[in-house]
């Protein structure tokens, strides 16, 4: 039986344990704070420490805060384990190429949990665009919003990267996943809020021409999460917005617990953790290999890096550049 460690506690390793446990495989968990209570309310079993934990599986599962994940992803790959680490894989392109050539030289694969390929509704846009039922795409437009994270190490940009690098790497990722490679990028940001509410926009310029706008919000006041898209090419628009047509899994929202989370099951198939979880699990055991890899990762950082460095100039940033 596969065994996965699973490091951390936080609101996210709730989803991935009861993943991990739904694929029928043995769990351990590791965390500074909170590993008991997940665990009870979960299932697995508890490692005393991370040498115990790294020493009893075959797989690490890496649910730290962000600013961790090149000492964990390290230490992983240096016991031999294969790893699959909560986005983004790091807070710089700098870090994200030193955890890539450690699992290389160490013989174990790296997966990024970049979920919302996941979803079904993503899915089913992704689809269409390589299908070309869309025909030639022209503008993509993406839209998350979510209350602030209560954790404090989220409002710390050194340890998170902040609202681009945190919240909108996720359709960053995935504009670039439908568009293609990006020439250029140009990112803006709300002036500061008292109330700590921060919005930001990053347009994309695809290598082909095409463009795509990514807005993001962390809101001080409740909000239900809430996510948009709008795709438009020569053969014709999908949109989707999940207030009028709830996704199949959610987080966050003025629900949300101590930790930040709060998911919302509906009725539309099953969990995209779960499917995520699965395609890794499947691609490890010598099936075919997921829809998002170590290099898909590693470009998310890049371009989610670029904008952060175009906040900073206030400038339109050109990936050459970046690179």
């Amino acid at each position: 039986m596969t065994t996965v460690g699973l490091l951390g506690a936080g609101g996210i390793a709730g989803a991935h344990i009861a993943g991990w446990l739904q694929l029928g495989v043995d769990v351990v968990v590791h965390s500074l704070r909170g590993a008991p209570e997940l665990v009870a309310r979960h299932g697995g079993r508890l490692a005393t420490s991370l040498d115990d934990l790294l020493a009893s599986c075959d797989v690490v599962d890496v649910c730290t805060p962000t600013y961790t994940h090149r000492a964990m992803v390290e230490a992983a790959a240096a016991a031999g384990c294969d790893v699959v680490c909560e986005k983004p894989l790091a807070l710089t392109v700098e870090d994200t190429e030193a955890m890539i050539r450690a699992c290389e030289e160490a013989g174990v694969t790296l997966y990024p949990a970049h979920v919302v390929r996941f979803f079904p509704e993503y899915t089913a846009l992704h689809d269409a665009v390589a299908g070309g039922t869309l025909g030639t795409v022209a503008v993509q437009r993406y839209d998350r919003q979510g209350g602030l994270p209560v954790s404090p190490w989220f409002h710390d940009e050194k340890l998170s990267g902040g609202i681009v690098m945190d919240l909108m790497l996720h359709d960053i990722d995935f504009a670039r996943w439908n568009g293609g490679p990006v020439a250029s990028l140009r990112a803006v940001r709300s002036a500061p809020d008292p109330s700590g509410t921060v919005a930001a926009q990053v347009v994309l310029t695809h290598a082909s021409g095409s463009v795509s706008s990514i807005g993001g919000i962390w809101s001080a006041r409740p909000v239900d999460f809430r996510t948009r898209f709008e795709v438009a090419g020569t053969g014709g628009v999908l949109r989707h917005d999940s207030a009028t047509n709830p996704a199949t899994w959610t987080n966050g929202g003025a629900a949300a617990g101590a930790d930040g989370y709060a998911p919302k099951v509906a009725a539309l198939g099953e969990s995209p953790y779960l499917t995520e979880l699965r395609e890794f699990l499947a691609a490890l055991r010598g099936g075919p290999q997921p829809r998002v890899s170590a290099a898909d990762g590693l470009e998310a950082v890049r371009l989610a890096e670029a904008a952060q460095r175009s906040l900073a100039l206030d400038t339109v940033v050109t990936l050459e550049e970046a690179r």
